[in-house]
């Protein structure tokens, strides 16, 4: 159009709708001159009129144009939310993972959630997600041609790139990837606006409209999944309830009898978590093809309570987490509300010393007779 009849559009990429867009123009410079709609723009004015050539400019200046891509903006992101909610009920989904090759049927909400439990690469949540299968395949034609999905570098093999992916914590998309954006509905929300400019825009709101007042403020409560199901909890306590009746499994009891601090408890939660995830009795060491069979075994062998030796599971490695954003290492706390009753009840009272007098102090404080019967002794 540029090269052949000298038309220049303004701002393709914003337009919704290309097709509808031309067809729509194509008419109406049939009933109009084309003047009538477009801005002239004369090039190499000082030259010899031979040489002057006019292109016309077509854009969003003229209210026509600006409703035109409004209309089709309104249309696209219809369509767009009628696919959405298509996906979002169909439940004869078909997929694979691409880290593990599980095949999963039903909704498409349980692969994306497998993926985002099991090896911590979350796409975001599911209803915000349009054209998924598109999407999966976009994802996978990566992966089989050796890149990295974050990074987007290309490696050797297969086992490379795993490590690689694993290693640097790459498993999550670009976010500077403009080719993933029609995959989320974020972005046909607005004429024109990417969804770091619409969330760039909620922000400046929020901080323009701050106010003192947080009466109404209402916190979300954020689940913590079991250690060896995929029950969740809003507090520590219920899932503790729950481990404790399904899988007899008391992690309070744990951490009063070994004397767990805060560190401990998650290195032992990460344990028991990589264990799982790799399908392992940390028991007796028995490795199994699934974890159905892994908790089916351990509720049978009554292996969940059966820890291993502190020295094995209370090692600097398991200070990072199995999976990304484990909300139970968050309600872990060392603090005396967690103590039995019994220990509760020991009323240890603690009376300081008056340091008014340091020097009086330092002749009669019961340090001196310990340091002189130590001295003895030795």
């Amino acid at each position: 159009m540029i090269i052949e009849h000298k038309i220049v559009i303004a701002d393709v990429k914003l337009v919704a709708d290309f097709r509808r867009y031309i067809l729509y123009w194509r008419k109406r410079f049939t009933e109009q001159p084309i003047t009538d709609f477009c801005s002239v723009i004369r090039i190499n004015c000082t030259a010899p009129s031979e040489e002057q050539d006019n292109y016309f400019l077509l854009c969003d200046v003229l209210p026509e144009d600006r409703i035109l891509r409004e209309e089709l903006q309104k249309q696209r992101l219809k369509e767009i939310l009628e696919q959405q909610q298509q996906e979002r009920n169909d439940n004869s989904f078909r997929g694979i993972c691409m880290f593990c090759n599980e095949e999963f049927l039903g909704n498409r909400s349980v692969l994306l959630n497998h993926m985002a439990r099991e090896h911590a690469f979350n796409i975001g949540l599911p209803d915000n997600i349009v054209n998924c299968n598109e999407f999966l395949c976009t994802l996978q034609k990566k992966l089989d041609n050796l890149q990295c999905l974050y990074c987007e570098k290309t490696f050797r093999d297969k086992n490379t790139l795993k490590d690689h992916m694993r290693k640097k914590q790459h498993r999550r998309i670009n976010p500077k990837n403009r080719e993933y954006d029609r995959f989320y509905v974020i972005n046909y929300l607005e004429l024109g606006k990417s969804w770091e400019e619409v969330q760039l825009e909620d922000d400046r709101e929020l901080l323009e409209h701050q106010e003192d007042d947080w009466s109404d403020w209402e916190e979300h409560p954020v689940s913590a999944v079991c250690l060896f199901c995929e029950k969740q909890a809003e507090t520590i306590e219920k899932l503790c309830v729950h481990m404790e009746d399904a899988h007899e499994f008391d992690l309070l009891k744990i951490k009063s009898e070994l004397g767990l601090n805060f560190y401990q408890q998650v290195k032992l939660v990460n344990f028991i978590r990589r264990q799982i995830h790799q399908c392992r009795c940390y028991g007796c060491q028995e490795k199994f093809r699934s974890k159905a069979d892994l908790r089916t075994h351990m509720e049978e062998a009554k292996h969940t309570a059966l820890l291993p030796e502190k020295q094995i599971w209370d090692q600097p490695q398991y200070y990072f987490p199995t999976y990304e954003n484990d909300t139970l290492l968050c309600t872990l706390s060392d603090s005396e509300s967690d103590l039995t009753a019994q220990e509760q009840n020991g009323n240890i009272a603690i009376i300081s010393e008056d340091t008014s007098k340091l020097h009086a102090l330092k002749q009669s404080s019961i340090l001196n007779q310990l340091l002189l019967h130590e001295s003895l002794k030795n």
